[in-house]
C-alpha cells in the first residue's frame, strides 16, 4: 500500500513501525459547537482508512481527540452562563450521535484536553529544561528557533512562514513564530496550577501530549485536514521532536477542503451546513457516500443536488444486493438449480481487483466506488434465477465485504414473500404500459396486505402501513 506523505512530498510505501500494527492518531473537534459536513470528511475518511487496514489484517489502534480547553468553549459557556465543561460534554455527546449517523465508528480512544493536563505540564517542562523554550509574563513559548527543520511539513522556508503567518503581536516573544505552549490564566478563564503559575494549555501541545499517552513515542500516521498543516501540525513536529530527541510520526495525511462556491467551507468565514441539519432531509450513509466520492486530497464541492445524486446512487448499489438476497430467498429448498456459467464470479473477482488497487494506491476511495458499481452492473447483468445459490451467496458476500470497508450497505432490507414481490413487479410493468386501471387496483390490493408503494425519483419504494 502506497499512500502520499506530506512531509516528503511523495507516495511512499506504508511500513508501519511494529509489523502488523498501525497506529493513527486524527485531529478531533473542537467541542464548542456541532460539526460540519467539512469537519465530517476527514472523520469518514480516516475512519474507512483504518478499516481498510483493518481489512488487510492489521491491528490498529485508532485515536481522535476532543479539544474541550479552548477560546471557543469559554467565550461560548460565558455566553450560555454554564461552564465551559457542561458546553464541551454535551457537544462531544451531538458528536456521537451524528457521526454514528454517518456510518463513523468511535474511535478505539477518545482522549480530552481536560484529562491530560499532567502530560502536558510534564511535556512543557520538558521543553523549557532542553532549552526550546521560555517563560513570559503572559505564559510560556516555543523557540523556534531552536528547532532547525521548522516548517518542513509546510515545504516553505522559515522566512516565507513569518510574512504569511497570523501571529499574535507580544513585545516579550523572541519571535513572532514563537507559540504558546501555556496560557497565563485570565479573569473568568478555566484554569490549572503549573510551575509557571495558573493558566491553561496552548492548542497546539494538546494533540503532541495525548498522542505520546496514547500511542508511545512514534505514531504510524497522523491525519486531519490540510488546514492544519500550518501552523498546527507544524508545530505538533517542532514540540514533539524537540521533546523526544527524534522523529514523531512516519507519515502525515492532509485531506482537501469542501467548497461553497470558490470558497472553502468554515465556521470562521459562515458559509457552513452542520451534519445534524443535513441529516434532517438526507440518509447518513448517503452522505457518506458522497464524502468518499473524490479522492481525499482533492477539494469536494458542496451542494444539495450532489447530496441528492448521491441519494441515488446509493439506491443502485442496494439494489444489487437486494437482488441478490432475493435469489437466496427464491433458492431456499432447491438446491439443485441448474448452475449457470460463472462468468459472472469471474467478473466480480476482477472488480474486485480493481477495488483493491484503488485503495492500495492512496486511499483513492473515488476509484474503488466506482470499482463497486461495477460489481453492482455485473450482479444485476450475471445472476439470475438460473444462477446456483452457491454462487449468489458467493457473490453477495464479496459484494457486501467490500462495501463495508467503505462502511456502504449496512442497511437490514426486510424481504417480502416473493407473492408481494412478484406483484409490485406486475405493478411497475403495468405502469410503463400506461395500464394504470391495473397498476391502482395492484396497489389498492397491496395496501390491503399492509404494504404501501411510493413511486421516488430513485424507483419503487415500499413500506409498513
Amino acid at each position: 500500500m502506497r499512500i502520499y506523505n506530506t512531509l516528503t512530498k511523495h507516495k511512499e510505501e506504508f511500513i508501519p513501525i511494529e509489523e502488523g500494527k498501525a497506529r493513527i492518531y486524527v485531529c478531533g473537534p473542537t467541542v464548542y459547537d456541532y460539526f460540519h459536513i467539512g469537519n465530517a470528511r476527514p472523520f469518514v475518511f480516516y475512519g474507512t482508512l483504518r478499516s481498510y487496514l483493518e481489512s488487510k489484517g492489521y491491528e490498529v489502534t485508532y485515536v481522535m481527540n476532543f479539544t474541550d480547553v479552548d477560546d471557543k468553549i469559554i467565550d461560548r459557556a460565558n455566553e450560555q452562563g454554564i461552564t465551559p465543561k457542561e458546553l464541551s460534554e454535551y457537544y462531544i455527546q451531538a458528536y456521537f450521535e451524528d457521526a454514528r449517523a454517518l456510518g463513523i465508528r468511535d474511535a478505539d480512544i477518545h482522549p480530552k484536553v481536560s484529562e491530560h493536563i499532567a502530560q502536558i505540564i510534564d511535556m512543557v517542562a520538558l521543553l523549557v529544561e532542553k532549552g526550546h523554550a521560555y517563560q513570559t509574563e503572559d505564559g510560556v513559548y516555543f523557540r523556534v528557533s531552536s528547532f532547525g527543520s521548522y516548517g518542513q511539513l509546510t515545504g516553505q522556508p522559515l522566512d516565507s512562514l513569518m510574512a504569511g503567518a497570523r501571529v499574535e503581536q507580544n513585545e516579550d516573544k523572541e519571535s513572532p513564530l514563537d507559540f504558546a505552549l501555556w496560557k497565563a490564566m485570565k479573569p473568568g478563564e478555566i484554569s490549572w496550577p503549573s510551575p509557571w503559575g495558573d493558566g491553561r494549555p496552548g492548542w497546539h501541545i494538546e494533540c503532541s501530549a495525548m498522542g505520546l499517552a496514547c500511542l508511545g513515542d512514534a505514531i504510524d500516521i497522523h491525519g486531519g485536514g490540510i488546514d492544519l498543516i500550518f501552523p498546527h501540525h507544524t508545530n505538533e513536529i517542532a514540540q514533539s521532536e524537540a521533546s523526544l530527541g527524534g522523529k514523531y510520526v512516519r507519515y502525515w495525511m492532509h485531506n482537501g477542503f469542501i467548497n461553497m462556491g470558490e470558497e472553502k467551507m468554515s465556521k470562521s468565514e459562515g458559509n457552513f451546513f452542520t451534519v445534524r441539519d443535513i441529516l434532517k432531509s438526507h440518509a447518513g450513509e448517503a452522505v457518506r457516500l458522497y464524502l468518499l466520492s473524490v479522492h481525499y486530497r482533492s477539494p469536494l464541492a458542496f451542494s444539495s443536488e450532489l447530496l441528492d445524486s448521491a441519494a441515488t446512487s446509493l439506491e443502485r448499489l442496494y439494489n444489487a444486493k437486494i437482488h441478490l438476497e432475493r435469489l437466496l430467498l427464491y433458492y431456499n429448498g432447491n438446491e439443485d438449480a441448474a448452475h449457470a456459467p460463472s462468468e459472472g464470479l469471474a467478473e466480480l473477482h476482477s472488480h474486485c481487483e480493481s477495488f483493491e488497487q484503488s485503495l492500495e494506491d492512496d486511499m483513492n476511495t473515488a476509484n474503488a466506488i466506482t470499482a463497486l458499481f461495477e460489481m453492482a452492473r455485473s450482479i444485476n447483468v450475471h445472476f439470475t434465477e438460473s444462477s446456483a445459490k452457491a454462487d449468489v451467496a458467493q457473490a453477495l458476500e464479496i459484494y457486501t465485504s467490500k462495501a463495508s470497508i467503505l462502511g456502504l450497505l449496512n442497511r437490514k432490507e426486510e424481504m417480502l414473500p416473493e407473492s408481494i414481490e412478484r406483484l409490485i413487479e406486475e405493478r411497475e410493468q403495468a405502469r410503463l404500459a400506461k395500464d394504470y386501471k391495473r397498476s391502482d387496483e395492484i396497489r389498492d390490493l397491496l395496501k390491503s396486505e399492509g404494504i404501501i408503494l411510493e413511486d421516488t425519483k430513485q424507483g419503487i419504494k415500499w413500506r409498513r402501513a
